[in-house]
């Protein structure tokens, strides 16, 4: 069957809530079926496989991530096959984890100080403790 799923199930598979899939779809990012059954008799919706495909790869562009906005415009240059574009995206947003790798590298380099100097005296207040108050 082609539309084999329902919301929930849709959203067991994507490893996302119902809530998730149903904003997702406001976004447009996830199409919204038509309710299966008679007119008007209130059916139930059904998802397939390349609903599940489409669920993860938004989970997956999310997690590396890409804003909502830039994971639309991805979606969108899948169906054109605009490769300089979704590269370019990809090149931004290497960037962006390169600026915050650095961020956190410093951080902790500074917080590793912090411990090494607290672990060569035993008198005064911690150098930790007093790093913070400030």
């Amino acid at each position: 069957m082609a539309h084999a799923m329902t919301i929930g199930a849709l959203a067991k598979a994507g490893g996302v809530g119902v809530e998730t899939v149903r904003y997702y779809q406001r976004r447009g990012l996830l199409q919204t079926p038509a309710r299966e059954g008679p007119t008007g008799s209130g059916g139930v919706r059904r998802y397939d496989e390349r609903d599940v495909r489409r669920l993860k790869f938004i989970r997956t562009a999310q997690s590396a991530g890409f804003t909502l906005e830039q994971i639309a415009e991805l979606l969108a240059l899948d169906a054109t096959n605009n490769r300089a574009r979704a590269r370019k995206l990809a090149e931004s947003r290497i960037a962006a984890l390169d600026d915050k790798i650095a961020e956190l590298q410093r951080a902790r380099d500074a917080l590793a100080g912090l411990a090494r100097a607290c672990a060569s005296g035993t008198k005064g207040p911690c150098p930790i403790l007093q790093s913070f108050e400030s």
